[in-house]
């Protein structure tokens, strides 16, 4: 059974590395498993399990949500956030480092993509935080981490995609997310002031209260955004997937409306952009239906339980093996790909020994926010590096203490779960 698994595992490892598309690596290795084990008879089953997989409606979410990420990405959404944290955060030495957190704070509450984050804020305060002093592999390494706050803070892409394959309540799964995701974010403000002090970074500007009044009179409809997608969603009004296509029609809305700077091409540019990044998540989710077909048919997913809880039944050790697995698997894989191939993989396991499938999500929502960190994959970080020209291991070196306080926020959530599930608690349970 485990020999099963690692074997489909190292195939996939292997096609990995020779440069093979995640989403056609996980394809080829569930039709080879099919194939070897089912016979070719099987095998005109794969169009409808792909189509079928990828039609799931809570997933509709995702492109929209993307959709709505590209628009502030090409408008003047983002500067305005921008502005408006610097307004409120700039006085504090190193505020810049502050107003990175807090916009990318604001900017998760809408796309719900790290990587959306990175090429909206990066772009912009990576070389303003270069101007004024802050060494190149600090400023990437920080925008990275904040960045995948956007894994943790509603509305979250890689939660929907837990929700859809865990069979849980995408909405619990949001307001599961909020604490860990302040928390974090307070982390690494906190940690940023410690910078601050040791390397004297500058202070932006004193704090003025008409400036600050200014900027939210400019930021006050992009600010509007989260209070309608999450103010619905968590009173009940719509679903998330209904709140996603709420995003899109607000965000063109006060674009091209109201800020009128979405021009054609802008548009036409983030129609471009967003169809691009739906279509390699949507590929790796239909490529994942054939792995969870596969794998719900040969129980391979039980037999590893099984196997697990004749070792332990402590909830804790397994959420110990869990995260060690789940920290090397974000070393390698995308956060979509690593949760649609491992999802069906640990469920039966979680809920065998009793672990809360809310409280799993968000663990596993956290690893793999860590692995966008970690090399050689890296996806966020990575991409911070590519905007601010440095090399990926130097600011790796940097980014050690940004890692630090994901790593905090995780055993929090893992060990103490009322942290997680506080929320829950209170509105639902």
């Amino acid at each position: 059974m485990t020999a099963t698994i690692g074997i489909m595992l190292l195939f996939m490892a292997t096609l990995v590395f020779l440069n093979v598309p995640i989403a056609v690596s996980l394809a080829v290795v569930a039709v080879a498993a099919i194939w070897i084990t089912q016979g070719a008879y099987m095998l005109p089953n794969v169009a409808l399990v792909m189509f079928d997989g990828a039609t799931n409606f809570p997933l509709l979410a995702i492109p929209l949500f993307i959709f709505a990420g590209g628009i502030m990405n090409f408008s003047s959404i983002s500067r305005r956030l921008i502005d408006l944290a610097t307004a409120l955060l700039g006085f504090i030495r190193g505020g810049l480092a502050m107003v990175n957190v807090g916009a990318s704070m604001f900017f998760a509450e809408i796309s719900g993509s790290a990587v959306a984050d990175v090429a909206a804020l990066g772009s912009i305060l990576i070389p303003a935080m270069k101007k004024r002093g802050y060494k190149p592999e600090f400023a990437a390494a920080l925008t990275s981490s904040a960045a995948s706050l956007a894994i943790i803070i509603p509305p979250s892409i890689p939660m929907i995609l837990y929700a859809a394959m865990a069979e849980v309540s995408v909405v619990q799964m949001f307001i599961a997310g909020i604490l860990p995701g302040i928390v974090g974010g307070l982390g690494l403000m906190g940690l940023s002031y410690y910078y601050a002090r040791k390397y004297n970074f500058p202070v932006e500007q004193t704090f003025q209260l008409g400036r600050l009044g200014r900027a939210f009179k400019e930021a006050f409809w992009a600010l509007f955004l989260p209070v309608i997608i999450l103010g619905g969603i968590f009173g009940g009004f719509v679903t998330a997937t209904e709140g996603a296509a709420i995003a899109v029609l607000a965000a063109l809305f006060i674009a091209a409306v109201i800020y009128r700077d979405l021009s054609w091409d802008s548009l036409y540019r983030a129609c471009v952009d967003s169809a691009i990044q739906t279509a390699v998540v949507m590929l790796l989710v239909a490529a994942s239906a054939l792995i969870g077909v596969y794998l719900t048919e040969s129980q391979l997913p039980q037999d590893l339980a099984r196997s697990l809880i004749s070792l332990t039944t402590n909830q804790y050790a397994i959420l110990l093996i869990l995260n060690i697995f789940f920290l090397i698997i974000g070393m390698f894989l995308h956060s979509a790909a690593a949760i649609i191939l491992t999802v069906p993989i640990v469920m039966p396991l979680v809920t065998q020994v009793g672990i809360d499938p809310i409280h799993f999500g968000l663990v596993l929502t956290l690893n793999l926010a860590i692995g966008q960190q970690t090399p050689p994959v890296a996806s966020v970080l990575i991409a911070a590096c590519s905007i601010a020209k440095t090399d990926i291991w130097e600011t790796t070196k940097s980014n050690f203490g940004f890692i630090g306080v994901l790593l905090t926020v995780l055993l929090l959530c893992t060990y103490v779960p009322w942290f997680s599930l506080v929320l829950i608690e209170f509105f639902y349970r």
